[in-house]
C-alpha cells in the first residue's frame, strides 16, 4: 500500500526581492508577512556544502557570512523553493517555502 503525504507547504502569496535593503519579502496572508535578512538566509543554507550530508551537522561557519552579502540573483525553483547566488559566489542552495518560513519563524523567536 503507498501512503501520499500531503504538503503542508504554503506558498507565499507575494514575493519581493529587496536587493538595495537585503532584505527577502514573503507575503503568506493578508495578516502574515516575513522579512528575511539577505545574511540570514544565506547562513541558514543547507545544501551539502553548508551541511554535512550524513551527520547533519552545519559545515559553513554563520559567522564567515558578512551581513553586507547580496543576493546577485534569485529565480524560483518550480512552485517549492527559492535559488540565489549569492555575492560570495555560493549558488547550490535551494530554499523551500517551508525552510525560508522556518528562517523566518526564527528570526522572530529571536525578537
Amino acid at each position: 500500500m503507498r501512503v501520499v503525504r500531503k504538503s503542508l507547504m504554503q506558498t507565499p502569496q507575494n514575493v519581493r526581492v529587496l536587493k538595495d535593503d537585503r532584505i527577502l519579502e514573503l507575503v503568506w496572508s493578508e495578516d502574515e508577512t516575513s522579512r528575511l535578512p539577505f545574511c540570514e538566509i544565506r547562513r541558514s543554507c543547507r545544501c551539502a556544502a553548508c551541511v554535512d550530508e550524513f551527520t547533519g551537522r552545519q559545515i559553513l561557519d554563520p559567522e564567515s557570512v558578512d551581513e553586507t552579502i547580496a543576493a546577485v540573483d534569485v529565480s524560483l525553483t518550480g512552485n517549492y523553493a527559492m535559488k540565489f547566488r549569492w555575492s560570495d559566489t555560493h549558488d547550490s542552495g535551494l530554499f523551500t517555502w517551508d525552510h525560508l518560513r522556518s528562517i523566518a519563524k526564527r528570526i522572530q523567536e529571536e525578537k
